[in-house]
């Protein structure tokens, strides 16, 4: 598997551009929608969308290179985002400043994305980080170390997306 940088900032401008109105869409609730989309894409195709490294923390899965994606995004005048205290933390809002360009995306990838975000993208950033928990590559991984996708061929059948034969 090769990291492909350009199709990861395609995924997130696209998921950007269609969750940015969403109140509870701050920086957790894009983490987990990019988890998702790429585990969930590996377990129906065997393939990663990005080819992304996600790594265990202590809120879910933290794709590796999601800063320097968002900071080429950003020079690049496509997204933006606010940077609000809340309490003890920062809360990040991310809009979109363009139409996304989704050219490296096939039809299969913005489909599952699309259900992602169908799926989770409602859920505030407690939520979707606990459900993230209950996830096997995110159970299975050690704190800091990168997830293994295959164990999404192990998931119990709340997270499993795949219709598998008897």
């Amino acid at each position: 598997m090769t990291f492909n940088k350009e199709k990861m900032k395609q995924v997130i401008h696209y998921i950007v551009h269609k969750c940015q109105d969403k109140d509870n869409f701050g920086k957790t609730v894009l983490y987990k929608l990019m988890y998702f989309s790429d585990f969930n894409h590996y377990e129906i195709y065997e393939t990663s969308i990005t080819d992304e490294t996600y790594i265990k923390r202590e809120n879910g899965p933290v794709p590796s290179s999601f800063d320097k994606c968002c900071n080429e995004l950003e020079e690049e005048y496509k997204i933006d985002n606010e940077k609000k205290p809340v309490l003890s933390y920062y809360r990040y809002h991310y809009f979109s400043l363009k139409d996304p360009d989704i050219n490296l995306l096939s039809n299969n990838e913005r489909k599952v994305i699309d259900n992602v975000i169908e799926k989770l993208s409602s859920m505030n950033a407690r939520s979707i980080s606990d459900y993230s928990h209950g996830d096997k590559p995110w159970r299975v991984a050690e704190f800091t170390k990168p997830l293994d996708p295959e164990f999404v061929f192990y998931r119990d059948d709340e997270y499993s997306v795949r219709v598998y034969e008897d």
